[in-house]
Order: structure tokens, then sequence, then C-alpha cells
């Protein structure tokens, strides 16, 4: 039945859905996973990379290049870091939409964007995919971590259909079920930076579909404030970076050599 109303987004079934919008959450949920954790001090944000290979030329990620690395976790703002999940090309294009958007406001204004503003800016655009013919909604999730005078340190969550919430915490992409009655269970509305990290990673080693928990397949991200400014200050982690938290959690490989030993 369904295969009468999904060739256009703009044409609803009789029983009121939108099957084109059903179909981009669907692909979504095949995603690789972002968790987002909202702490009283600062904003967690993990991802799983599935783009992974020995071959893989990781040189931009490595030296810490401006906005992550390219697949999962991006700077939109100083304010403002951004977890995706879904089609990483519609992504790159929602990404520089909310940086153009971000910098607009600034050059206006002369501050940063509100992060409520930056996800209302973006669910318009995408919104507006969902009512006129001939368009495809995008194919992506995203989560905001951010932080502005007006209401401190936000986590909001927005989908292809243009809708937008806010979370304590929350997680997109594959197995988003699991971890977020894990996170149900975990989170403390108290819960401080060092913390939300070691649950975040906790969550996150129990949700991917890998066995070992390292840099290739982890993206990480921290936004806190700047202890002598007061402004937010944004931390995409590198590899090395990742793999040093990952041990300090005791979730990072094991040396094969050293369990040769123990055993």
């Amino acid at each position: 039945m369904a295969r009468r109303y999904d060739s256009r987004t703009t044409i609803f079934s009789p029983e009121g859905r939108l099957y084109q919008i059903e179909y981009a959450m669907e692909a979504i949920s095949h995603a690789g996973t972002v968790i987002g954790v909202l702490a009283k001090d600062g904003v967690v944000l993990a991802a799983e990379k599935k783009v992974t290979g020995k071959l893989l030329d990781l040189s931009g990620a490595k030296e810490g290049g401006y906005g992550g690395s390219g697949e999962k976790i991006y700077l939109l703002n100083s304010n403002v870091i951004g977890g995706v999940a879904g089609y990483t090309a519609d992504a790159n294009s929602l990404v520089n939409y909310a940086r153009t958007a971000a910098q607009r406001h600034l050059l206006n204004y002369n501050e940063d964007i509100p992060v409520e503003l930056l996800a209302q800016r973006l669910c318009d655009m995408k919104q507006g995919y969902t009512q006129y013919g001939g368009l495809r909604p995008f194919g992506v999730s995203l989560l905001y971590a951010g932080y502005d005078p007006h209401y401190q340190f936000q986590l909001y969550h927005s989908d292809p259909s243009g809708n937008y919430s806010g979370w304590k915490a929350t997680c997109i992409g594959a197995n988003n079920g699991t971890a977020q009655s894990l996170l149900k269970q975990e989170y403390k509305d108290d819960i401080e930076v060092k913390d939300a990290i070691g649950l975040v990673l906790r969550i996150m080693s129990k949700t991917m579909d890998s066995t070992t928990l390292g840099s290739e397949k982890l993206e990480f991200a921290v936004l806190t404030l700047d202890s002598a400014t007061k402004q937010p200050k944004a931390k995409i982690y590198k590899p090395a970076e990742i793999d040093a938290l990952l041990q300090s959690e005791g979730l990072g490989k094991k040396d094969e050599d050293t369990e040769m030993k123990a055993a």
C-alpha cells in the first residue's frame, strides 16, 4: 500500500504518514551510533565511525584539523559541536549551512548564536525539504552540544522531519534503543563532565558492533567552559588522545604480548 504514497515527500498516506521521512529515519537507524550527555559543567559527545581501514589516510584527524575528522563530529561554531548520524554527504551540506548561519549571526549581532536558535535554523531548512515537490529529505539526524549565556550548556537533537528537542542524554543511530535504556538507568542530573566521559565510553563499548574500542572506530568531543576566560571551549579529541582516554577508563585495546605474559 505504501508504494502509491511514497513517490513524493509531499503526499500523505490515508493514515496520515509521510513515508519518505520515515524511510530517511530508517536509514539513520542503521548509521554509526552517536551519544550525547549533558553534564552540569559541560557536554560530552561520542560517535562510532563506520568508514575504517588500514589504508585510510587519517593524517588530517591526527593533526587536529579544524572541524574534526570529517565523518561524525564537527565544530559548528566556537560554542557548538555537532554529531551526525546518517548520510555523510547530506551532513556536509547541513554543517556548511549551520556554520554560515552561525557566522551571519555573529556578523549581525556581535555575539555567538544561541544553541537553540542554530538548531531552529537547520530545522527550518530540513522542514522545507519535506513540503516542496522534487526535494528529498536530508538523511541525517544531528546532536547539537552547545553553550550560551541564556541557558548555559544544552543538548539538542533534530531529525529529517525538521523536529528538534532538548535532552539531558540521548543517542541516535544504530542500537539507539539499547543506549537509551542504559542512559535512563545510569544518568544523574548532577553528573560532572569527568563522570559523563566514563558513562559515554561505557555505553559505547556495549552498543558498538566492534568487540574492542579504539580511535580508529571512535570519535570524541567535549564542550566545557575555559576556567580563565569563562568562554566555551570545544575540544575534539585526536586519535592518540582517544586511545589514552580509553586506557584510563580501562576500555582500551590490550597489548597482545601483555596478554600472553599474563596467561
